[in-house]
């Protein structure tokens, strides 16, 4: 099976760069460096700023709520053998309460969908969007065909005419409905 697989994925392989090696000479290719475009480009930089600002006073709340948990477990601990029972378990609850809400916090704030995530993209989606407005604008004013990105190794610009997504998608399905 996995053999199968290598020799149909070489066979499209071929396929596709004899039809390209066809027109080669109509292809023009360019790339850019995204890390460099964002390193230089001034909304970015300021973009960067808020950011870091923004993230520093999440950070600076964290650490607070960090050396809250901290001196309560060590009131804790120190007077753990005077207290009753009583007290001991409410203390305990005091404690368990502030680290569930430490992290509450923090995966609000930096989890994978929290507020600095969040706001990291607002910041730089319009940027995102300018910049790949001029990359399209500056392909089609010089004829560029595709226009790869160094720095992250995706494609930013490329001709529709040249995906290749819909005829792959119809031979997929095409396979699957003789499969059947």
């Amino acid at each position: 099976m996995k053999r199968m697989k290598v020799a149909i994925l070489c066979l499209f392989a071929i396929s596709v760069f004899q039809a390209a090696a066809v027109n080669a000479q109509d292809v023009k290719i360019g790339y850019i460096d995204t890390v460099n475009i964002f390193a230089e480009f001034k909304e970015t930089v300021d973009a960067e700023e808020i950011y870091k600002k923004e993230l520093d006073q999440w950070k600076k709340v964290a650490a607070e709520m960090e050396a809250e948990i901290a001196q309560l477990r060590e009131e804790l601990q120190s007077q753990s053998l005077m207290l009753s029972e009583e007290k001991l378990a409410e203390k305990k609850l005091v404690l368990e309460q502030k680290y569930k809400e430490y992290q509450q916090f923090m995966s609000d704030i930096f989890g994978e969908e929290g507020s600095a995530a969040q706001r990291n993209k607002e910041l730089t989606a319009p940027i995102v969007e300018k910049i790949n407005a001029v990359i399209t604008l500056i392909a089609e004013e010089e004829g560029y065909t595709i226009i790869f990105d160094a720095a992250q190794g995706n494609i930013v610009y490329a001709k529709k005419a040249i995906d290749l997504t819909e005829r792959v998608l119809e031979r997929l399905q095409a396979q699957m409905e003789t499969v059947e």
